[in-house]
């Protein structure tokens, strides 16, 4: 897999977090507890969150990404 492939992927990713978590402060503010919206968009989050770990985990056990240390 190709580096820039995978940096795009992840800020697609986080992107779509972002939006969603946007969405879920606007139909909040918006709909003021009369439908399940904001509900919807913050889940949507939750799961893009944990797909993103998860597609992080794999790559770094698949040896697509190469963890390193912080050096000082």
């Amino acid at each position: 897999m190709n580096d820039s492939l995978k940096t795009l992927i992840i800020i697609g990713v986080l992107i779509l977090i972002l939006w969603n978590l946007g969405a879920g402060l606007y139909y909040m503010l918006v709909d003021k507890g009369q439908t399940k919206r904001t509900v919807n968009a913050l889940t949507r989050r939750i799961a893009l969150s944990v797909a993103l770990i998860l597609f992080i985990a794999l790559s770094i056990y698949m040896g697509w990404i190469t963890p390193h240390g912080i050096t000082g």
